[in-house]
């Protein structure tokens, strides 16, 4: 199945040169006045190798077709995660290296697909957006309503977005896990 560049997500499954690859991150880049392009960093499934690779907007990607699995996530211990299946409570861990910037998304409970290839999990794939709760940022500006000002917020998995002046510790956020970006507050 042929999905255009625009479209991947980190925790896809995608086939690259004849080979499984995981996509680990994707990043939208407009340079100046050239072309936009989606670069993407991949994992090998079978040989673990981890590379970048530029792709033009309209290029054609094939998907992988994998068997995807609703699943819960419970919790991590160290560098495994545990997912449990929502249908008959069976757990599957997964190891952080397997997961890459999709376990800055991850929070207790969280409603995922984990994607089976051949019987092996392979993979996740987020929600188009989570809500994650602001633990660490400056305080807020009453005023600051209307500008394009942004500042930088600690969420409760760690990961670091710009958000508007007006977010304080303790909010919850929504964002986007395509871009890791402030879409609204929660």
């Amino acid at each position: 199945m042929a999905i255009p560049a625009t479209q991947l997500r980190p925790g896809m499954i995608i086939k690259h040169n004849n080979d499984l690859h995981s996509v680990f991150s994707v990043e939208h880049r407009t340079p100046g006045n050239l072309r936009a392009f989606i670069q993407a960093k991949l994992r090998n499934l079978r040989t673990g190798a981890m590379f970048e690779h530029r792709y033009r907007s309209p290029d054609p990607i094939e998907r992988v077709v994998v068997d995807e699995i609703p699943m819960e996530f419970l919790y991590n211990d160290g560098d495994d995660y545990y997912f449990m299946n929502t249908e008959n409570y069976e757990q599957t861990h997964l190891k952080a290296d397997m997961l890459g910037d999709a376990v800055e998304y991850l929070t207790a409970n969280l409603q995922i697909k984990v994607s089976f290839h051949d019987g092996v999990a392979v993979g996740i794939e987020l929600p188009q957006t989570v809500e994650l709760t602001v633990v660490e940022t400056e305080p807020g500006l009453k005023s600051a309503t209307a500008s394009s000002v942004t500042k930088p917020a600690k969420l409760e998995t760690g990961l670091v977005v710009q958000v508007p002046p007006f977010i304080n510790e303790g909010e919850r956020i929504r964002v986007d896990t395509a871009e890791g970006a402030y879409l609204s507050r929660a």
